[in-house]
């Protein structure tokens, strides 16, 4: 079955406190950007590699990919004023059958067991959803107070989040919601059950300034 991968950039950086959009930073000798498509070939050189990037920052990948000898085949689309939208735009270019895995840009840290994981399990049930343990104590607000629950009935939610093909485009037909955070929330309300599977710690999603610390620290750690 055909392999793609969605990778989605769209941030601006605010939190990160910098002019360049947070997926540009660098981090070891490339961009974050650069090093989250390199997860995804080093897993499949076969792999069609999609990205999507706001329109103002497509002359700029451009030139990073120039300055950089970065030669990866990528298809790049223009995103939308949403991250919804933004995938909704990718998936529009996919025209066969297989399986789709839709992934942050900002986290080059996932390694290539997480990614074969959500293939692999997507290919048999159709679905499958990164995830880790939540390892702190949690609390529910509730109005003016606060309970401890469970953190053992709670899973962290990663990307990737992979797909049948069909299913997650005809998913992505349905209206928009503010309530659509991520695309395992697109493909639930569309009436699917999702399926979780273990990510990696590592794989953390880029934010702000310390994340760079914390991800030059791990780099060289993930296979």
């Amino acid at each position: 079955m055909k392999k793609y991968a969605i990778i989605t950039a769209g941030g601006i950086g605010l939190r990160m406190e910098s002019e360049i959009p947070k997926q540009f930073l660098c981090i070891g000798d490339l961009p974050i950007l650069m090093h989250t498509i390199n997860r995804f070939y080093q897993f499949d050189n076969h792999i069609k590699i999609i990205l999507s990037l706001p329109e103002n920052h497509l002359k700029y990948w451009e030139n990073l990919c120039k300055k950089y000898k970065f030669t990866i085949p990528v298809t790049v689309v223009k995103g939308g004023k949403t991250r919804f939208h933004s995938i909704k735009n990718a998936l529009d270019i996919i025209d066969e059958d297989g399986f789709v895995a839709v992934h942050d840009g900002v986290r080059p840290l996932v390694n290539i067991a997480t990614i074969k994981r959500t293939f692999d399990k997507a290919e048999k049930l159709g679905n499958a959803v990164a995830s880790s343990d939540v390892v702190f104590s949690i609390r529910k607000i509730e109005g003016q107070k606060n309970i401890g629950v469970n953190r053992t009935f709670y899973k962290e939610i990663q990307t990737p989040q992979t797909f049948n093909i069909q299913a997650i485009k005809q998913a992505y037909n349905l209206e928009y919601k503010k309530e659509f955070t991520d695309d395992a929330s697109v493909f639930e309300a569309a009436g699917h059950q999702i399926y979780l599977v273990n990510g990696n710690r590592e794989n953390i999603k880029i934010t702000n300034s310390e994340d760079i610390i914390i991800a030059e620290a791990l780099l060289n750690r993930i296979v």
